[in-house]
């Protein structure tokens, strides 16, 4: 099953190591299901937590109470599940204020199959004269008149018909 994975680099940095780079996994948490408030602790979201815990006792006071059980089980069951599903994009939302930059989005089956994917491009080494830019201009069709090319049989992409 493929899952999205965010890249966050440090605030002010231009290039970002596999240490310094924060990668979320951009889905539905099932430890924030379970423990919503102690898993926004662990991961330093502690207004969210206090409004988590606050509102899960507000329901478990409303389960005591003859004709409102229902309720507060809602509302147990609610947090419990906007935790679950909003969770990773909290603790984004929180980086990000802090001054972190989304910088990719990728979608793998695997953590390390997208950290390869992210950082294939990335590792570069400075001042190595291997690398081979490719040559745009000796294409074909690469300096052919434009316009005058299809897309389904129907109108080019340069407005021309």
């Amino acid at each position: 099953m493929t899952s999205s994975y965010i890249f966050l680099t440090p605030p002010g940095g231009t290039s970002a190591t596999l240490e310094e780079t924060r990668t979320i996994r951009d889905g539905f948490t099932f430890l924030g299901f379970l423990f919503p408030w102690a898993w926004l602790l662990a991961h330093r979201l502690w207004l969210h937590a206090a409004a988590a815990f606050v509102l899960q006792a507000i329901g478990g006071a409303l389960t005591d109470e003859p004709g409102l059980g229902l309720a507060g089980a809602a509302i147990m069951l609610g947090v419990n599940i906007l935790v679950g599903l909003e969770g990773q994009n909290l603790r984004i939302r929180n980086l990000a204020a802090k001054g972190w930059n989304e910088d990719a989005l990728i979608a793998a089956d695997k953590l390390d199959i997208a950290e390869q994917v992210y950082f294939a491009d990335k590792a570069v080494p400075s001042g190595s004269d291997d690398t081979v830019a490719p040559d745009w201009q000796n294409k074909p069709g690469a300096n052919g008149p434009h316009g005058h090319a299809t897309s389904l049989g129907l109108f080019g992409f340069e407005g021309g018909r």
